[in-house]
């Protein structure tokens, strides 16, 4: 016969979800490259737009 038994513990019940927690706000550098690459993207699109014009035959 064991001198000693071992209990079963079950976890902790979570109360609330995880979602709840706060955001960390986004670092400076990381919003001033957010602002180059959208600018840089813009630069690409009207660039594209461009080329799309000058690509179609005149009738």
């Amino acid at each position: 016969m064991p001198a000693f038994t071992f209990e079963k513990i079950s976890p902790p019940v979570r109360r609330a979800p995880a979602a709840t927690l706060p955001k960390k706000p986004r670092g400076l550098i990381s919003q001033m490259i957010d602002r180059f690459v959208e600018r840089r993207a813009r630069r690409a699109l009207q660039r594209e737009r461009a080329i799309r014009r000058d690509e179609k035959p005149a009738e």
